[in-house]
Parts: C-alpha cells; sequence; structure tokens
C-alpha cells in the first residue's frame, strides 16, 4: 500500500486564486481593499522571511500591506501603542504580530491587544477562548491549524467519530489542532515529550498530525495501516554520503541541508492512506489561510 500524497502546493493555490477574485469583486463593487499590516520586531533573519513572505502574498492577491519593523529593544509601551494605532485604521483590517517577541516584551499582553475583527492569526485570548469552548465560534483560527484541518477536508479524510493523535501543544499548532479536532467530533489525543508509550498511542490514530519539531521522529510502524498523517514539522538536517559523511557545499565548505518534516516520509508512506509531504505540505497552507482570514476580516468590518 502507498499513500496518497496530499499537494499542500496545490491546494493552497486553489485557496489562493479563490481569495484574489473575491478581494478583486469587492474592490469592483466599490468596497474596501483587504489590508493586512505585519508587525516585526527586531531582526531573526526566520521572522523576516515569514513577513516578506506575506507581503508577497498580499501583493499577488490584490491586497493592501502595511508593514512596521521595530527594534530588538522597543518598549512594551511603543509597541502597545502602534497596536492601538492598527486597530483603530479602517484601511488595516488584519493584524500580524510576528512571533516571537524578545523576551523583554509581554507577548500576552501585545495579542490581547489586537482588536478580536483584526486577529487574523487567530492567537488573541478571546478567539482561543472561544475556540476551546462548545457552542462558541471563534471569529479566526490560527493559520497552520486551519491548514491541517483544510487539507484533511479536501481529500475526504472523515474527522467526525475518527481517532486523532496530535504530537505536540503549542500555542500555535498542537493546541489549536487538538481543539479544532475535538469540535469536528473527533476523540483527540495529545502527546508530548512526558507521554508514555508513544509508538503505541500512534498506532491507534486514524488521524495523526506530528508538530513536534524533530527530524523524521514518526516511523512508518507508528502508524496505523490507511490513516492520514499530517506533518507540521519543518527541519534542516544534513545531507549525507553512501558513507555516511555530510555532503559539503563547495561554494561554503559548509555541509548541505535538507528540509525535512517531523515524520519518515520514505517509511510512513508505505503504510498510511493519505501523508503530506515536507516541503510542499502544510507549509504553502499557512500562507493561504492567513489571506482566507485577512479577506473574511474584510468582509466583517466592511460587509
Amino acid at each position: 500500500m502507498t499513500a496518497q500524497i496530499i499537494d499542500g502546493t496545490a491546494i493552497a493555490q486553489k485557496v489562493r486564486e479563490e481569495v484574489k477574485a473575491k478581494a478583486a469583486a469587492r474592490i469592483a463593487a466599490g468596497k474596501s481593499q483587504p489590508g493586512l499590516a505585519t508587525v516585526l520586531v527586531g531582526d531573526r533573519i526566520d521572522s523576516a522571511t515569514y513577513v516578506s513572505m506575506k507581503q508577497k502574498a498580499c501583493a499577488e492577491l490584490g491586497m493592501r500591506s502595511f508593514h512596521h519593523h521595530l527594534p530588538a529593544n522597543v518598549s512594551q509601551e511603543e509597541l502597545e501603542e502602534l497596536i492601538k494605532k492598527l486597530n483603530a485604521d479602517p484601511q488595516v483590517h488584519g493584524i500580524l504580530v510576528q512571533l516571537p517577541l524578545p523576551a523583554h516584551l509581554n507577548e500576552e499582553r501585545v495579542l490581547g491587544l489586537i482588536s478580536i475583527e483584526k486577529d487574523v492569526d487567530g492567537f488573541s485570548p478571546i478567539n482561543i477562548g472561544r475556540l476551546a469552548q462548545k457552542g462558541r465560534e471563534p471569529l479566526f483560527v490560527p493559520c497552520t491549524p486551519y491548514g491541517c484541518i483544510y487539507l484533511l477536508d479536501e481529500v475526504g479524510v472523515q474527522i467526525e467519530g475518527a481517532n486523532a493523535v496530535v504530537l505536540g501543544r503549542s500555542n500555535i499548532v498542537g493546541m489549536p489542532a487538538a481543539l479544532l479536532l475535538i469540535g469536528r467530533n473527533a476523540t483527540v489525543t495529545v502527546c508530548h515529550s512526558r507521554t508514555r508509550n508513544l509508538p503505541e498511542i500512534c498506532r491507534q490514530a486514524d488521524i495523526l498530525i506530528a508538530a513536534i519539531g524533530k527530524p523524521q521522529m514518526v516511523r512508518g510502524d507508528w502508524i496505523k495501516p490507511g490513516a492520514a498523517v499530517i506533518d507540521v514539522g519543518i527541519n534542516g538536517v544534513p545531507v549525507l554520503n553512501p558513507d555516511g559523511t555530510p555532503v559539503i557545499n563547495e561554494k561554503t565548505g559548509k555541509p548541505k541541508q535538507k528540509l525535512v518534516g517531523d515524520v519518515h516520509f520514505e517509511e510512513v508512506k508505505e503504510v498510511a492512506g493519505y501523508v503530506t509531504p515536507v516541503p510542499g505540505g502544510v507549509g504553502p497552507m499557512t500562507i493561504a489561510m492567513l489571506m482566507k482570514n485577512t479577506l473574511r476580516a474584510a468582509e466583517i468590518q466592511d460587509p
């Protein structure tokens, strides 16, 4: 048995095209152009790269982007003042503060200050609280978990009644993913570094979402035959020669790296029913769902 590979790149492109068409229709109808404000504190290369990708997506989909780059030593008060201004700006429909923030800043206070109608990242305590409560609906869902569920739906995986296992309990992926699955009537187990008998628990899963940050940790013999496996991990590992030594980049003199997920793809694809690749699985979905959330924010604020 070989798993169906879930093409996140193609599915994300479909979402982006739908958002682009709806954004164009809004503008043609004389309504406001969807606008996303990004806030980057400091000079982390990975964070700057992510923000740049979000700005590029806005441009490609006919949305406005407003970027605010603050120094790493910005004060809590200055950052909060910027959030208040963005809350009050009618051209800004979504506000995204790139995480993580420098250690001296109070992340919870900053996220709590963002208007829930502009919380396109879905990290406001109110939106997360609504996600966790039965009978409540958040205005926005965190983009990566949203993308995971969207992929399952797109390929027709039955979520209701399924046994689902989430590896990882982060605020950004693991916990929201578990809450989304519970909201869709799955029976959910959340695993972490102190979970006992982890392979045995994973083998019970009809749906497995791996977001634990350990390269190729999930092996083929952890998987229930026919299960749907969503790999959120993005890890750099050395490229090896047949003798096990690292392949050296001739230009830099450093070992070559390749991206792998938290799942051992080659093993798992021989057992699972569905599996996402890395790269090209969950990654493209995150920005696509952010664009979808930003369009929704514009529709809420300027129907």
